[in-house]
């Protein structure tokens, strides 16, 4: 015999809504609470989270017997609500922001070098490591050339990790 919805209003007890909700578990083919959800619709749009679901047995029951009464066992076929629309992915990228392809950052950098601008180069230059920049400054000390970019590169990377290993030691001091 199916609930009314007036008869729903006067849940008392943790036992009566578990029997409300064994039966349109049974007329949906589900075999757990959660299967329930998807045919529970929400205001704000797409269907009842678990978690809604599960406050609202414990906090509201006469009200979560209401939406089962109404949306599962009263209806002929229950119909599976559609999920809430989301942001996509990656929608909260800045859309302002430029993107370079490898290609292109190489041609602003040579268009930099050309054009002698040191800091659009120093930007553009791929960071590289201490090893690296020691390597190719001895390379170019035994060509015999002086590369006043390479040193800077050189000189920057060494501070900034004697820097890193002064605020190491101050933090182990303390």
């Amino acid at each position: 015999m199916p609930y009314k919805a007036e008869s729903l209003g006067g849940l008392k007890s943790l036992e009566d809504i578990e029997d409300v909700i064994s039966k349109a578990i049974k007329k949906v083919g589900g075999r757990k609470e959660n299967d329930l959800c998807k045919y529970l619709p929400m205001s704000t749009g797409g269907y009842m989270h678990h978690f809604t679901l599960r406050k609202m047995k414990l906090k509201q029951p006469s009200e979560l017997g209401t939406l089962i009464e109404k949306f599962i066992i009263n209806a002929s076929k229950p119909s599976i609500i559609p999920p809430k629309q989301r942001a996509a992915r990656g929608s909260r990228k800045r859309k302002d922001q430029i993107t370079f392809t490898k290609t292109q950052l190489d041609r602003l950098l040579n268009m930099a070098k050309i054009s002698g601008d040191k800091e659009m180069v120093s930007v553009l230059s791929p960071k590289k490591s201490l090893a690296t920049c020691k390597r190719e400054l001895i390379q170019a000390i035994r060509q015999g050339v002086a590369d006043q970019v390479l040193w800077n590169t050189f000189t920057e990377i060494t501070q900034a990790q004697s820097a890193a290993l002064t605020s190491i030691e101050y933090l182990f001091n303390r």
